[in-house]
């Protein structure tokens, strides 16, 4: 993977305080479990209302995972006052997502001025080893925020 310089110096506070907003993440159960410039690891514990008839993560929840995980990986490289809106993903669900939780992990690949390309992985575990359940890839367009979402809006 390509090293990336992240333009806003907070990158790691910014991404979990922009994370810790958004209330879909929270209804998720999701949260941060590491992120440095261009890479983020989000973890998602299992419970009753996500997963499917047969006990596994449901493709939905999974898809959410993903997508919030590019995204955020693509949030850790832009300036303050900027944001990401995902125009477009492809998911690939390639095993079972099981376990008690799932580890996404998501990762730029490319980073223009305006468009961001992340890659997201996301495993399950067996109960001895980690588990690729679902790949995918994103794209993300680096928004200019709105002044009422800016640190230290009023």
């Amino acid at each position: 993977m390509t090293a990336f310089e992240p333009q806003n110096p907070d990158y790691d506070a910014e991404v979990r305080r922009r994370f810790a907003q958004q209330p879909y993440n929270l209804a998720l159960d999701a949260r941060v479990e590491k992120v440095t410039p261009g890479r983020v690891e989000l973890v998602m514990p299992a419970r009753a209302d996500l997963v499917q008839h047969n006990g596994y993560f449901h493709g939905g929840a999974i898809a959410g995972l993903a997508d919030i995980a590019g995204g955020f990986a693509g949030w850790s490289l832009v300036a303050a006052d900027q944001g990401m809106l995902t125009v477009e993903y492809k998911l690939n669900i390639v095993a079972p997502g099981l376990g008690d939780q799932l580890r996404a992990v998501g990762e730029v690949i490319s980073r223009g001025r305006s468009i961001i390309v992340t890659r997201i992985d996301i495993f399950g575990h067996d109960g001895t080893r980690d588990v690729l359940c679902t790949t995918a890839l994103q794209t993300l367009k680096i928004m200019r925020l709105p002044p009422e979402l800016l640190v230290g809006a009023a």
